[in-house]
């Protein structure tokens, strides 16, 4: 028989507010089965959700999106949230002349502060969304009665930010903690367009250097199954601009090295090497982030009419553009060489220009990556929180795409790809992006060992 008599110090917030709702109806349990139960339990939960789960409604309704994110409310509102917690210090820093984007800093002072810090990191900002191709608008927060929370930034990364303060008000409140090492709480706007003002200049900061950083949590990926992810690198993108010059002339001729024929040759070329790479993956050998992806992203030539394009002209350019990932593993210069050797040489009338939309190798020239083994102590210490808290990490991985944990990374900080999702669908930039509650709260519970377990480690290293 299921016993509703549990210790309230045991359960979670959504089982502490359902079983009191049910003991104000004791008449009711015989004539309820238990899945009726359990239905009539998660109704009366949507309808009256903890505070936890409305300060995160709220927080998703501030539309902090580009290309007009509005920091201002969202500072705001964070502000307003950390005032009531207790210990909590807050600054506000600006890193740009008019001062539009805002970086809020909280602090949770520890008994040792000649320890090295911890420093949880999110971001402010999140893209653009279409509100045609959502169920629901996607700033409503709109929560459906099976739990799913819909709004833009839901997983990319609003939840992660409210989960370290809702995590440090239960540590403070509840439990009565206090760290041994200092904790920090970043919220950093731009990472969405590149993070170049926002954790980039952080980082070259006084005020980032005063922190003594000795280890970092940032954002990760939602996990479908049943581990949580975790990512110990980020590929980095390149975009490459490839040009093409030739013979002009009529449509009827026949030319050796034509822009066209050229850029033609040379999108052939890539596109066997990016074969290449996916057979990999295909075929179990590698993952999709550990190898270099080369995508296609636009071709420009021809000469234009009113009504498309001249078709008896030979152009005497073309340009393709590339986005090219390359993991921390790659050799940089040999991509390069590749790139002038290969894909667009000279001798065929081709130039290129590469821009490096972030570094692969750290200040001491390291591959730019954080050990995930016992070589680094802060590893072990995070992996055992998470499963002191119930939970599993999946392998580690290096993440398809790019955040701001590069930067710290290129410090030579360890630095660590973390968001709390598990049996939830990869939904960051997609349509309908959405949370369910108890995945939420779930992750509130497993920031509260993390996070208490990094700010107690004694190390002194």
């Amino acid at each position: 028989m299921f016993d509703f008599r549990c210790s309230a110090g045991k359960m979670s917030e959504q089982q502490r507010f359902c079983h009191h709702h049910l003991l104000l109806s004791p008449l009711l349990l015989p004539f309820l089965s238990f899945s009726l139960f359990l239905a009539a339990a998660a109704e009366i939960h949507h309808q009256n959700p903890p505070p936890a789960i409305t300060r995160f409604q709220q927080y998703l309704q501030i539309s902090s999106a580009h290309p007009t994110p509005d920091y201002t409310s969202a500072i705001n509102f964070l502000t307003s949230f950390s005032n009531s917690i207790p210990s909590l210090q807050s600054q506000i820093l600006y890193f740009t002349p008019e001062k539009d984007k805002p970086l809020l800093l909280l602090t949770w002072p520890g008994s040792d502060p000649t320890l090295p810090s911890v420093l949880l990191n999110s971001h402010l900002d999140s893209v653009p969304a279409d509100p045609s191709k959502w169920v629901h608008p996607p700033f409503s927060a709109y929560h459906s009665s099976d739990g799913k929370i819909f709004a833009r930034g839901a997983q990319d990364d609003k939840c992660i930010g409210i989960q370290y303060l809702e995590a440090i008000k239960r540590l403070i409140e509840e439990k009565n903690f206090s760290p041994l090492r200092t904790v920090h709480i970043s919220f950093v706007p731009d990472e969405e367009i590149g993070g170049f003002d926002g954790m980039a200049k952080f980082v070259k900061s006084e005020e980032f250097k005063a922190l003594n950083l000795g280890f970092v949590l940032d954002e990760g990926q939602a996990s479908p199954g049943d581990e949580y992810r975790v990512f110990y690198a980020d590929r980095q993108p390149w975009h490459i601009v490839i040009k093409a010059v030739g013979m002009p002339g009529h449509g009827s001729r026949m030319f050796d090295n034509s822009a066209m024929e050229n850029l033609m040759k040379s999108v052939e070329v890539i596109t066997k090497f990016r074969d290449a790479e996916f057979d990999k993956v295909k075929a179990g050998l590698a993952a999709n982030s550990e190898v270099i992806s080369a995508n296609p992203v636009f071709l420009k030539a021809g000469i234009p009419s009113p009504t498309g394009f001249v078709m008896n002209v030979q152009p005497s350019e073309a340009e393709a553009g590339f986005d090219l990932r390359l993991p921390p593993t790659a050799d940089p210069d040999a991509v390069r060489r590749r790139i002038a050797e290969e894909w667009a040489p000279s001798w065929r009338n081709m130039s290129f220009e590469i821009t490096e939309k972030g570094p692969l190798r750290d200040h001491k020239g390291r591959p730019l990556l954080t050990p995930t083994n016992d070589s680094n102590s802060w590893w072990s210490v995070f992996k055992q929180a998470v499963t002191s808290a119930g939970g599993k990490l999946a392998k580690p991985e290096i993440l398809p795409s790019t955040t701001d944990a590069r930067f710290m990374r290129q410090l030579g900080i360890p630095t660590i790809g973390f968001s709390p999702m598990r049996n939830t669908p990869i939904l960051l930039h997609d349509h309908n992006e959405f949370l369910k509650d108890s995945v939420y709260l779930e992750g509130i519970k497993v920031y509260e060992s993390v996070i208490k377990s990094l700010s107690s480690f004694a190390d002194s290293s």
